[in-house]
């Protein structure tokens, strides 16, 4: 199940919002029992480009954000 921080990717492309299939985000809330999704992605800088509020079926699960101990 996709939880908030996990990095997702799109399955589609979005054309109104000039994203493409495979572009990678960040969950930053979930909606609807985690079936949508408040995603957020951002660009080389680590500027945010877009805010996308997306369902299961836009985005699959690439990996949960590593923790480092220190």
């Amino acid at each position: 199940m996709i939880q908030e921080l996990d990095i997702v990717s799109l399955t589609h492309d979005i054309p109104e919002e000039n994203m493409k299939q495979g572009k990678t985000g960040t969950v930053v809330h979930c909606h609807h029992g985690g079936r949508a999704f408040e995603v957020e992605f951002t660009d080389s800088d680590g500027m945010t480009v877009a805010v996308l509020t997306l369902t299961d079926v836009d985005v699959k699960f690439r990996e949960r954000p590593t923790r480092h101990v220190g």
